[in-house]
């Protein structure tokens, strides 16, 4: 199961998330339109630091690739399976063909819930 509020996901631990984004572009407020040679990533991690300056995880915890075909945000069930119950924190970036880089959608909630069975 998972819920979509907003920017917050909330999804079951080990269980598959799709999700089609529609995004905009924090540079210009437009929305994004994928061109080829673009790359759209979602990156996953946990906790701040104590100064909450940076994430404790220099790498992220669960990294996916998006294709600009289909705009679908996919994890599948060991993307989770073996992450604590919990708040995690995502964001998306956009890298366009030309290099620049927007992050589209930055230090956004994600919440890790418990399964029953």
């Amino acid at each position: 199961m998972y819920i979509v509020d907003g920017k917050t996901i909330k999804l079951t631990r080990g269980d598959t998330l799709v999700i089609q984004l529609q995004l905009k572009l924090k540079t210009t407020g437009e929305e994004y339109t994928p061109q080829e040679g673009d790359t759209v990533r979602f990156g996953l991690k946990s906790k701040l630091n104590a100064s909450r300056t940076s994430y404790i995880e220099r790498e992220p915890l669960v990294e996916k690739s998006i294709s600009i075909d289909d705009m679908l945000l996919r994890l599948d069930p060991e993307d989770t399976k073996s992450l604590p119950f919990g708040d995690y924190k995502y964001d998306i970036e956009v890298t366009f063909s030309d290099g620049k880089v927007d992050t589209v959608i930055n230090d956004a909630p994600f919440v890790l819930l418990p399964e029953v069975v």
